[in-house]
């Protein structure tokens, strides 16, 4: 069985069959277990987050229908749904669950990092990304507490594109990052990060005049939005992108040294 969050929700079989419930307090209550998996989730913990704080009186015999029916779902949740005093537990050791993959493909990018094997660590972070499908838990961020950990998770997503946009950086592929840097500063205006990374590809890739025009943008977005200048690291590149320091050209840097 497969339980992916990093998107919208789905519960499949692993010939691909979905069988994610259609009734919302039941693909809510899945999302909930499935971000503890392995972990006991107390009762209350689970009525506090379904009714967002606020339970009717007969939450806890509704709490009980509800575990009755995603058991009823499928013979796997029957069996790895199990009861743990003081609530419940969702085994998912012998399922899939794409969070789960993503943090190991994670914790080997960093030690092939560590490693010096830069290549492998960017396509291990290249395959970490491939997990997702949109914004973790994307149909489900109406309750406060999974929109709060998809949150956290959308963060989680974020680093590691930053991480290999570096990586492919100091591996001199600033040419092939250039459209995806594109995409996400659409999505996220905000982050000098990635304005810097598009700068610097840019440069790197003889596009002076345009990594200049994207200074120009995000400086005019963060003053308008946020009444503020560009970070010191930001305008540091936009001074060294007029000077043509030297240190630009050089693809193991990514800043002056």
């Amino acid at each position: 069985m497969h339980v992916r969050i990093l998107g919208p929700l789905e519960l499949a079989t692993d010939e691909g069959r979905s069988l994610t419930p259609r009734a919302l307090k039941l693909r809510s209550l899945l999302a909930l277990l499935s971000v503890n998996s392995e972990r006991v989730v107390s009762a209350d913990t689970l009525i506090d987050a379904l009714w967002s704080g606020a339970p009717p009186r007969t939450a806890g015999t509704a709490l009980q229908v509800y575990i009755s029916k995603l058991r009823k779902h499928h013979e796997d949740l029957a069996s790895d749904l199990q009861t743990k005093p003081p609530g419940y537990l969702f085994d998912l050791r012998s399922h899939q669950l794409d969070l789960r993959d993503f943090d190991s493909l994670m914790a080997r990018a960093r030690q092939a990092e560590t490693s010096g094997l830069t290549e492998e660590a960017a396509e291990l972070l290249q395959a970490a990304l491939d997990l997702w499908t949109g914004p973790a838990l994307a149909d489900m961020r109406s309750l406060p507490v999974l929109d709060s950990f998809a949150r956290q998770l959308d963060e989680r997503r974020m680093v590691a594109h930053e991480r290999r946009f570096e990586l492919e950086l100091t591996l001199g592929r600033h040419n092939t990052i250039i459209s995806e840097l594109h995409g996400l500063i659409s999505e996220h205006p905000m982050w000098e990060n990635l304005h810097y990374l598009l700068m610097l590809s840019l440069y790197r890739s003889g596009r002076t005049a345009e990594s200049l025009k994207i200074y120009n943008r995000a400086r005019t977005t963060l003053v308008e939005s946020l009444g503020m200048e560009p970070s010191l690291r930001v305008q540091q590149l936009h001074r060294a992108i007029l000077a043509r320091a030297a240190w630009l050209d050089n693809p193991s840097l990514l800043h002056a040294s």
